[in-house]
């Protein structure tokens, strides 16, 4: 990945991994201040530990851990609470016709997506919102070998798609 002339190393940092780290508590369903809460501690526990990591190629799996436990320790002060305010709302109110098929298309993928394994679950979720990596990047954050990550996810799709379908 080329990184913006002008930014530090902590920026660049930042910059490279930001969607990585905010995909971990959205794939939680926590609320946008749940999330940028997680974002934030995830950020705060690397700057304190940065010099005490072992292997800095593993970066981003360290990122990916410690968001899942921040989510997870959310999740259990908030009661397991689970908001659907996945989306922001959008600057034209739409129709409520399009309210209702577009909560029904979220409904339905969300519902077919939870019935995956824990393995696919986390593979689309990063796939989705943080496409930018590489599938090395994904192997490691996900425990993966390099050579799985493209056939796993395609196999993970063709799942999704078929889950999706026989919720109609």
């Amino acid at each position: 990945m080329a990184w913006r002339s002008g930014l530090s190393g902590w920026d660049a940092l930042v910059d490279r991994y930001s969607r990585l780290v905010w995909s971990v508590p959205r794939s939680f369903r926590l609320s946008q201040t749940d999330a940028a809460d997680v974002y934030q501690c995830t950020w705060l526990c690397l700057a304190e530990h940065l010099t005490r990591l072992r292997e800095p190629d593993h970066l981003a799996t360290w990122l990916v851990r410690t968001a899942t436990r921040q989510s997870i320790a959310v999740l259990r002060t908030r009661g397991r609470e689970v908001s659907y305010d996945l989306w922001e709302p959008e600057s034209v109110l739409p129709s409520p016709d399009e309210v209702v098929i577009t909560h029904d298309r979220r409904r339905r993928l969300w519902s077919a997506l939870m019935t995956l394994n824990e393995r696919c679950q986390r593979l689309l979720r990063i796939a989705a919102h943080s496409p930018e990596l590489s599938y090395a990047q994904v192997a490691d954050a996900l425990g993966m070998n390099l050579g799985s990550v493209g056939s796993t996810r395609s196999r993970c799709l063709a799942d999704l798609r078929r889950k999706v379908g026989d919720l109609r």
